[in-house]
C-alpha cells in the first residue's frame, strides 16, 4: 500500500502541491489524471525519489519512503521520452539494470528473455539497436526494462504519448492485460481522460496542485463530485438557463441558479421512464460510422447528442426532432 499524506511540495515560494493525501491500494492501476502544470508528475517524482517533498510522508508498506535513495525503493519507471540507452541493443537495455545487482549471466539471459516474451518482443529484436526501433517497439523495450527489475511498484509518466493513435489505443490494452497479469501495484499519469477511464481502477483528478476527486472510472465520470472534473472529464453538454427553465416547466426540479451539465450518450431519440421532452432543429452533424454526434437547436441553445447507428437514416439538418433525458442524469454545481 502507498500513503501520500500531507504531502506539500515547494520550488522557492511557488507551492506546486499542498496538503496532499491519497491511498493506493496492492495490485491497483492508480491514475494520476489532469491538465498540464497541474501536479501529477511532481507526485510521481515524489514517490520515485527524483524530488523531496518540503512535508509530509510518503509511506509504501508502512515505511516512510522520503529519505530512502533512489536506488533502494524498488520502483520501476517509465519516462515519456523511455530514456533508453541508443547504442545498447534491446537485449544490452533489458540486461543493464541487471548487471548492476551483479546477477549472474545465465540469470541475467533467463530473466531477459522471460520478460521479451511476456511483453512480445522478439529474439530478433533483442540483438538489434534500440534506435533502430520504430516508437511503439521502444515503448515495449522501455516497459520491459522496468519489469524485468521485478519492482514493487511500477510508475509511468505519459508513456504513450509521443505514439499515434491506433498504436496507441493497441497499446493500452497491452499494458492493461500485463499490469492485470504481473499483478504489480502500478501508478500511471496521463492528460487524456480516455487514457484514465479505460486503463484504470482508481482515478485521481488532480487541478492547481490539489485532488478534485478520488474514485473508480465510473464514479469519476458518472458521478463528478465537482464542476471541474464534471466538465474536464469527458464531452458534456452545459445547460443553459432556457434549457433549464423548459425542464422545469416539463416537471423537473432543477435549481436555476446553478451551472447543469449532462453527457451527450444520456440523451435519448425515443421516449424513456422518467425522461422529460424536448423539441429541436438539427443544426448539423458529424458522422464516424459507428455513431452520429448532432448539434441540436433548443430553446435557443445548442446541446450536443451521441447516436449509436443501427442502420436508420441519419437525421438531416434542418429536422425537427424530440430528445428525451432524466432529470437524474443532470449534475448541478
Amino acid at each position: 500500500m502507498i500513503e501520500f499524506k500531507n504531502i506539500q511540495i515547494k520550488y522557492g515560494d511557488f507551492t506546486a502541491i499542498d496538503n496532499l493525501n491519497l491511498t493506493v491500494g496492492d495490485g491497483e492501476f492508480f491514475t494520476f489524471l489532469g491538465p498540464s502544470g497541474c501536479g501529477k508528475t511532481t507526485t510521481l517524482r515524489a514517490l520515485v525519489g527524483f524530488l523531496t517533498p518540503s512535508a509530509g510522508q510518503i509511506l509504501v508498506d508502512g515505511k516512510d519512503f522520503v529519505n530512502v535513495p533512489v536506488e533502494k525503493r524498488g520502483i520501476g519507471m517509465v519516462f515519456q521520452s523511455y530514456a533508453l540507452f541508443p547504442t545498447m541493443t534491446v537485449y544490452e537495455n533489458l540486461a543493464f539494470g541487471l548487471k548492476v545487482k551483479k546477477m549472474s549471466a545465465s540469470d541475467i539471459d533467463r530473466k531477459v528473455r522471460e520478460v521479451a516474451k511476456t511483453i512480445a518482443i522478439k529474439d530478433d529484436q533483442l540483438v538489434r539497436n534500440v534506435s533502430e526501433l520504430s516508437g511503439g517497439q521502444q515503448q515495449r523495450v522501455a516497459l520491459a526494462r522496468a519489469i524485468v527489475l521485478e519492482p514493487k511498484i511500477l510508475c509511468l509518466d505519459e508513456p504513450l504519448s509521443n505514439l499515434d493513435a491506433k498504436l496507441r489505443i493497441s497499446l493500452r490494452s497491452e499494458l492493461k492485460r500485463l499490469q492485470k497479469n504481473l499483478g504489480i501495484t502500478t501508478l500511471y499519469v496521463t492528460h487524456n481522460q480516455e487514457e484514465a477511464l479505460m486503463l484504470s481502477d482508481k482515478i485521481a483528478v488532480f487541478n492547481n496542485g490539489f485532488v478534485e476527486q478520488v474514485g473508480t472510472p465510473q464514479e469519476i465520470y458518472n458521478h463528478s463530485k465537482t464542476e471541474f472534473v464534471c466538465d474536464f472529464i469527458g464531452d458534456i453538454n452545459k445547460l443553459g438557463k432556457s434549457v433549464v427553465s423548459q425542464l422545469n416547466r416539463e416537471g423537473a426540479s432543477l435549481d436555476g441558479e446553478k451551472h447543469a451539465y449532462i453527457r451527450l450518450e444520456l440523451i435519448h431519440f425515443n421516449p424513456e421512464p422518467g425522461c422529460l421532452k424536448l423539441t429541436g432543429e438539427v443544426m448539423d452533424f458529424d458522422y464516424n460510422g459507428l455513431t452520429t454526434k448532432y448539434r441540436v437547436n433548443t430553446c435557443g441553445e445548442v446541446i450536443r447528442v451521441i447516436k449509436v447507428n443501427d442502420g436508420r437514416p441519419i437525421y438531416q439538418t434542418g429536422k425537427q426532432i424530440d430528445m428525451y433525458l432524466n432529470p437524474a442524469d443532470i449534475m448541478q454545481y
